[in-house]
């Protein structure tokens, strides 16, 4: 009998075992292969290769690259914020060799989301997935134009959920929650591609290497989709602001029970003539729920925050000096240049 050695992937961790040549065809590679080969030419070519320039200070151009997904079937693609930076324009080039001229839509730092819009005619659109239904261990395959090798494919599984990552635009420090972690290849380029599960459906913006194996992107979810409504119609994203920061912290045991969650958001810092100061909120309090929601960190407090809460009264319960103290908080837009 001739024997052969055949790799098993098995988790994370390839692991090898003699085989029976006639064995190495299984159904389980076939299949994992046809869908692997399936997604890539599904999306391959509705994933762009995104060239920039950016003006210095000193007016000298400077070059950026990426990826960019279309998502409309009239020429609309997201990608990444850091990847069009302060960009008006730039080019497209498609794995089919046509190339066009793209101008920016909107970019919103905050959420590392942004949308433009192809001066030509596009590919048709991916599907759009649903990153909540993802499961730690599911395969997912990445799609994207690293180190300006265009229609790059690697494939591996989504290794970690919820993961938080840190952004900034000017002052304003936020958290996207939700990120996806995979442990499928990442490299400068893949910024902006996309993220597929087996059925081709995209379910996240890849955004970020992490570390030595490990890849973020930005998931396909409601938030997600009210983020790119607003980028699409006013060019950029309306957020609304309470003027408070704060930290978990854990609730005493029997009020734990009684509200059924864990944690709630002590208040350290309260911005003067604010929203949150004007209904009275103080550093120390415990922010237990906003609008009858669970607050147990700033993100979820954050989550709250976008453009239709601005203007529109909110209830939130705190605990303060053991007592429990119900104030109404009018949130404010957050100004575009903070």
């Amino acid at each position: 009998m001739s024997l052969k050695v055949a790799s098993i992937l098995r988790g994370n961790t390839m692991t090898y075992a003699a085989t029976d040549a006639s064995e190495l065809d299984t159904p389980a590679l076939d299949a994992y292969s046809q869908m692997v080969t399936t997604v890539a030419a599904d999306l391959t070519p509705r994933v762009a290769a995104l060239e920039v320039f950016h003006r210095r200070r000193n007016g000298q151009l400077t070059g950026g690259a990426g990826s960019a997904v279309v998502f409309t079937d009239d020429g609309f693609l997201l990608t990444n914020a850091h990847v069009v930076g302060n960009a008006e324009a730039g080019r497209l080039a498609f794995s089919d060799g046509t190339a066009v001229s793209f101008h920016v839509v909107g970019t919103d730092p905050l959420s590392d989301l942004a949308v433009i819009r192809a001066d030509g005619v596009t590919p048709e659109p991916v599907r759009l997935g649903e990153a909540s239904a993802l499961r730690v261990g599911q395969l997912v395959v990445a799609v994207g134009n690293p180190l300006g090798l265009a229609g790059s494919v690697t494939a591996g599984v989504v290794s970690g959920l919820g993961r938080s990552l840190p952004t900034r635009a000017g002052q304003t420090v936020r958290v996207i929650d939700d990120v996806i972690q995979t442990d499928a290849a990442l490299n400068p380029g893949n910024s902006g591609g996309a993220l597929a599960i087996s059925t081709g459906e995209v379910v996240g913006i890849n955004t970020a290497v992490a570390g030595a194996g490990l890849g973020l992107a930005i998931p396909i979810n409601p938030t997600t989709h009210q983020i790119v409504a607003g980028l699409m119609a006013d060019g950029r994203v309306r957020r609304a602001y309470l003027g408070l920061a704060g930290s978990p912290v854990p609730l005493p045991p029997a009020l734990a029970n009684q509200r059924g969650q864990r944690s709630g958001l002590r208040v350290a810092q309260v911005v003067a003539d604010g929203p949150a100061a004007k209904a009275g909120i103080r550093a120390g309090d415990l922010l237990l729920s906003a609008g009858g929601a669970p607050v147990t960190s700033a993100q979820s407090l954050q989550r709250l925050m976008l453009a239709d809460a601005i203007g529109q009264p909110v209830t939130l319960t705190a605990l303060r000096n053991e007592a429990l103290v119900d104030m109404v908080v009018v949130p404010a837009e957050l100004a575009a240049d903070d």
